[in-house]
C-alpha cells in the first residue's frame, strides 16, 4: 500500500511507502541546507580514502524518505513527530534507490491520536539500510478520524 486513502481505517500493520533515487544533486543541496560539508558526502578524492571508499549520502537525508512518508502519506498532512529512533544499517550511494516503509505498530492513545510507526528503508536490493521507530500525533481534528481508527 502506497499511502491511506481517504477514508480507508487506520488499523495496526497498515503500510505506506515512498521511493526515490538519491542523486548527485540532492545530497549536494543538503549538504548546502544543513551546513554539513563533510567530505564523505561531497569530496569524492577524500571520500575515496575513507571507510566506504566512496561518496555515501547523508543518513539524516535518507532517513528524510521516512519523514515523507509520515507527513504526506501515513498518518500524512498534520502529523507532527514527537520522537524518532533511526538505525543506519549501511551506507546509501549516490545513485540508490530507497524505499521508505512506514507501518503503523501500535496505538499508545487512539483519542489523542499518538501512534508509534515502524519505520525503515531498503536499497534496490533490498538490503535494510535504516530501521527504528517513530512516535507521532495524528491530526484528531480530521473530519472522521474517530470512525477510521480500529485496532
Amino acid at each position: 500500500m502506497g499511502g491511506i486513502i481517504k477514508g480507508e481505517s487506520y488499523q495496526i500493520g497498515n503500510r505506506a511507502t515512498f521511493t526515490k533515487t538519491i542523486s548527485e544533486s540532492d545530497v549536494y543541496m543538503f549538504a548546502g541546507i544543513t551546513g554539513d560539508f563533510n567530505p564523505a558526502h561531497i569530496d569524492k578524492v577524500e571520500a575515496e580514502k575513507g571507510v566506504f571508499k566512496e561518496r555515501v549520502a547523508h543518513g539524516i537525508l535518507v532517513s528524510g524518505l521516512i519523514s515523507t512518508v509520515i507527513g504526506m502519506k501515513m498518518p500524512g498532512p498534520g502529523t507532527i513527530y514527537m520522537e524518532q529512533d533511526t538505525k543506519f544499517l549501511k551506507p546509501v550511494k549516490i545513485g540508490d534507490t530507497v524505499t521508505a516503509v512506514v507501518d503503523i505498530a501500535e496505538m499508545i492513545n487512539e483519542e489523542k491520536g499518538i501512534w508509534k510507526l515502524k519505520t525503515e528503508a531498503y536499497n534496490q536490493n533490498h538490503e535494510k539500510v535504516i530501521t527504528g521507530y517513530a512516535v507521532v500525533k495524528v491530526n484528531t481534528e480530521e473530519k472522521h478520524y474517530k470512525e477510521r481508527v480500529s485496532i
